[in-house]
């Protein structure tokens, strides 16, 4: 009964929901470099009442709401940061940070936990434990938020943590869950290949980095088909190739970026030390030399078998669900899997494509934009996850 209370309220909080997030939406910040949004979720929740740290790992915060009674302790996150992004879209909550968008949704999942903690807040007296609110920054750019708040204590006596992602491409009301590894590690690397530069009609005295570039890279399509084994799942994308001259020059120097994908620790390695080996295989055979630099990013995502389970069977009985199903692995990443590195827990996604758009525009767009009615699903889920956890002690059919 009182999960469908929570349920209800937050129903009622909706319009707040979507007053936060336009408001986010219109002042976004670079990760690490968030000032004004951490301060706003600070105070958001000390008039909550709430128990709040600010600069936890750097620039995140955490906001805890002890129950009236004593037991265990859940965990819900949100990330905050925004994206180097000029946004295109002719809004009323346009971005007014030149160069900076909420393309990511992250906008939404700060409303999100900010009007659950707010609805919950008002039912203290009745909770069964404590709810930690871990509002994370720097999602978007390794080495990321949550190893260093992680480090600072935010998981400290944490007995199980929850999180979502809203997801434009999935149609709403459908939440996607998984365990095992839902997302993939996610690192990047960079080389420079040195050539020897000349004249463009002289290439007999020169070593023309382009093309030694444009061979490692056609080559480089060959470690995934040959390499890794068929039945593993790797992706290796050059993302930057880059070699500024004029029309009439051989290029002495070409520089590449891209990034690796993959789920398995063994085959992330694999790869990590395939790659060296071919641009030096290369750059040996046509006299050339190169400097390699790989960059760790974030470990996959690996859920927890009885807490995605658990949260499988919550998503069923929230009004807002018109499906649950089990999803496919993705090849994006995310820092979430450094929490459940420490303790048990799962990261779903939950739909947020708008039926009426023609056109849905991908994450890190400059036009993406998302159905706001996610937000309550997003909250009624996450909300009837943790308050089931603390007060049916993880039993069946606790929402009923």
């Amino acid at each position: 009964m009182e999960v469908k209370q929570l349920l209800t309220k937050l129903q009622e909080h909706f319009e707040e929901m979507v007053i936060i997030r336009r408001y986010l939406h219109e002042y976004p910040e670079l990760s690490h470099e968030e000032v004004h949004t951490p301060a706003y979720i600070a105070t958001f929740h000390r008039e909550l009442g709430l128990e709040v740290r600010e600069g936890v790992g750097g620039r995140g915060v955490v906001a805890t709401l002890h129950g009236g009674r004593p037991g265990k302790t859940v965990a819900l996150r949100a990330d905050f940061d925004g994206l180097a992004i000029q946004e295109l879209n002719e809004v009323p909550y346009k971005s007014k940070n030149d160069g900076v968008m909420h393309a990511c949704g992250h906008d939404g999942h700060t409303a999100t936990l900010l009007v659950l903690a707010k609805v919950l807040a008002g039912m203290r007296d009745r909770i069964e434990g404590t709810i930690v609110f871990i509002h994370q920054h720097a999602e978007e750019l390794a080495p990321g938020g949550a190893k260093a708040m992680i480090a600072d204590g935010c998981l400290d006596g944490v007995d199980v943590i929850f999180g979502t992602h809203l997801w434009a491409p999935t149609p709403l009301g459908q939440v996607l869950v998984r365990d095992g590894a839902i997302m993939a590690a996610a690192d990047r690397f960079e080389i420079v290949i040195q050539g020897k530069g000349g004249h463009g009609a002289e290439p007999q005295h020169s070593v023309d980095a382009i093309v030694v570039g444009a061979h490692f890279v056609t080559q480089l399509q060959t470690l995934v088909s040959r390499r890794v084994a068929p039945l593993e799942a790797a992706v290796v994308t050059v993302g930057q190739f880059e070699a500024i001259n004029p029309f009439n020059v051989i290029a002495d120097t070409v520089k590449i970026q891209g990034t690796v994908r993959a789920f398995d620790e063994t085959v992330r390695q694999q790869v990590k030390e395939e790659l060296e080996l071919l641009v030096k295989a290369t750059c040996l055979g046509m006299h050339a030399s190169y400097e390699f630099a790989y960059f760790d990013g974030y470990p996959p995502v690996i859920n927890h078998v009885a807490q995605t389970q658990y949260v499988q069977e919550i998503a069923k009985q929230v009004p807002t669900v018109e499906q649950v199903t089990v999803c496919p692995p993705f090849m994006i990443g995310e820092d979430f899997g450094y929490y459940m590195q420490h303790v048990p827990g799962t990261f779903f996604f939950t739909g947020a494509k708008n039926p009426a758009w023609e056109t849905v525009y991908p994450h890190h767009h400059a036009k993406f934009d998302f159905d706001e009615r996610a937000m309550l699903t997003a909250a009624q889920v996450l909300g009837a996850a943790a308050w089931s956890y603390l007060t049916s002690e993880n039993q069946e059919d606790v929402v009923v």
